[in-house]
This record gives structure tokens, C-alpha cells and sequence, in this order.
């Protein structure tokens, strides 16, 4: 249990996918009473299992729990769950605290949090990064920005995710600091997706260029974990959809250019998102990217491990 959970406080988790499940069982085993809800009834009923309470529409989560956390794909799905008829911002709410753990942009984090405080509920935006294997052992970076006793008041309840990381008073911040590391990330699976499918296309074992890479300067997140993972076992089934990191750097591509800061090289990996979604499908893992590359090289980026 994470010191300075308040354990009378009821806590209410909107949406269960691979991260929101795996944060909302953390708090179920720390002892909390924890309502969810979810459209995917079957995600609903997995937590059940594992002791959380259902409830059966938002507008039921509304009058039951003080803190309510979301876990939603983007911004327009988060504005119809606070603000939408029967939502879990309405006039009946028992709702002191919304925390977003969302990944939806500077200008709507502001818009959603000036919404919120004219009803008189704190907004803590908490945008995540460690990806499923991180939100389930609890070792998520966890980026957070609000008002200073919103923070105080949540933080607690964040500090079982992961790393709490405090990087402002003011709204958007956490979700300017999370455009710029998922930008890092996802820039890291194309250019490795380039030198991988170069490299064997020269006839160079994929296991043992991985195994250079990562021993010298150019060691990166992709090369130690999603590419060994994902990429050479041939499963691309890392936990990232392409619509998903797409959509993030879309946004922090955006978010620079209003800013007036140029951002050419993540246009580059906008480019190459944007053709992984539109052949591979939204729905598709972000480690596809790799396959765009080995359709140009004519060459698959597979371990030869166990093979004769």
C-alpha cells in the first residue's frame, strides 16, 4: 500500500483498456473500494473478478465517488465523458477530483480544467508513459501538472502507478512534457525500423546488429525493448495501437508549430506514422512501423535464434 492513501475516500476508474485495467487492479490491491465503467462490458466484468465494484452508466459513477480517474483515447472521448448528458461532470456529482491519465493535448487539458473549476471540481492531468508491462508492476512515469492541493490530494493514489513526476502548477504541462516523450519514442521505433531492415538487408543477423547497437551509443527504448519484443520474435504485439501514437504525434507536432518552434524531424515521423496507419490500420501495433520498411527492403527483421 502506497503511504498516504486515504482509505475512506471512494475511487472511480473510466476506462479499462490494457493501461486502465492495470492501474485500476493497482489501486483494487491496495486496498480500495474502486467503481468502474467502461462501454466494453467485458472489460468491466474482468475487473469485477479482480474486486473492483461496477456501476451501470457515469451518471452513477457521478454520484458515488470523490476522486474518479480516465483512461480514455482522446480528447474529444474525455470532454463527452465529463460534460456529456448524464456525465461525470454534472450538477448532482459528488466529484472533487477528476485525474487524467489521457494523453490529449496542451490546448484541451486547459479547456477541460477551466470547465471543471467553474463547478468546482480539481483537475490533476497525470498523462502516463511505460507502457502495459509498466502500468502493471507499477514503475509508469507518471507527469503531472494542476492546481498545487489538487496534486497533493492525488498524488498519493498516482505514486501506486509509478514515479510521480511534478512538472508544473498550470494546465497543459504534464501534456506538453508527454507530447515530447512519446515524439522521442516513436521517432526511435522509425529510424531503428530504418537501420534494422539496412541491416539485414546487407545479410547482418538481426539479433546480433541489436546486440551492437545496444552495447554502444545507439541504444534507444526501441532497440532494447520493442524490436527484441516485439519486432524479431515476428508478433508486433508490443501493446501500442498506430492510431494511438499517431494521434500523440500529431498533437505534439501541432502543439510546436503554435508555439513557433519548428519541428522538421517529427514531421518526418508524422509521415511515417500516418503511412503505418493507413496501411496497417489504426488498430495495428506500433511496432508495424517496422513492417513498412521491410516491404521497401524486400527483407523481414526476424531473429534467427533456434533456426538451422
Amino acid at each position: 500500500m502506497v503511504k498516504g492513501f486515504n482509505m475512506t475516500e471512494l475511487l472511480g476508474f473510466v476506462g479499462l483498456g490494457r493501461m486502465g485495467s492495470a492501474m485500476a487492479t493497482r489501486l483494487v490491491g491496495s486496498g480500495h473500494k474502486v467503481y468502474v465503467y467502461d462501454a466494453n462490458e467485458a472489460a468491466v466484468a474482468s475487473m469485477v473478478e479482480r474486486g473492483a465494484i461496477a456501476v451501470k452508466s457515469l451518471a452513477e459513477m457521478a454520484s458515488t465517488v470523490s476522486v474518479v480517474f480516465t483512461s480514455l483515447p482522446d480528447a474529444s472521448i474525455v470532454k463527452k465523458v465529463l460534460f456529456g448528458e448524464g456525465g461525470l461532470a454534472s450538477a448532482e456529482t459528488t466529484i472533487k477530483h477528476v485525474v487524467d491519465v489521457s494523453t490529449i493535448g496542451t490546448a484541451a487539458a486547459q479547456e477541460i480544467s477551466g470547465l471543471l473549476r467553474s463547478k468546482g471540481i480539481g483537475w490533476v492531468e497525470a498523462p502516463i508513459s511505460g507502457g502495459p508491462k509498466g502500468a502493471k508492476e507499477g514503475t509508469l512515469a507518471v507527469i503531472v501538472s494542476g492546481d498545487k492541493a489538487d496534486i497533493d490530494h492525488c498524488s498519493p493514489y498516482l505514486a501506486n502507478f509509478g514515479r510521480v513526476i511534478e512538472v508544473g502548477y498550470e494546465a497543459g504541462l504534464a501534456q506538453t512534457a508527454k507530447l515530447a516523450n512519446n515524439m522521442l519514442s516513436s521517432a526511435a521505433v522509425v529510424i531503428t525500423s530504418e537501420v534494422m531492415a539496412m541491416g539485414a538487408k546487407a545479410g547482418l543477423d538481426p539479433d546480433v546488429l541489436l546486440e551492437v547497437i545496444n552495447a554502444g551509443s545507439g541504444r534507444n527504448t526501441a532497440t532494447a525493448d520493442k524490436f527484441p519484443r516485439a519486432v524479431l520474435t515476428g508478433g508486433f504485439d508490443y501493446g501500442f495501437a498506430t492510431g494511438l501514437a499517431y494521434k500523440d504525434i500529431r498533437l505534439c507536432v501541432d502543439e510546436s508549430e503554435t508555439l513557433g518552434v519548428p519541428m522538421l524531424m517529427g514531421s518526418v515521423v508524422r509521415q511515417m506514422l500516418a503511412a503505418t496507419n493507413a496501411q496497417c490500420g489504426g488498430n495495428s501495433d506500433l511496432t508495424e512501423v517496422a513492417k513498412i520498411y521491410e516491404g521497401w527492403a524486400d527483407v523481414e527483421i526476424r531473429s534467427k535464434k533456434g533456426k538451422v
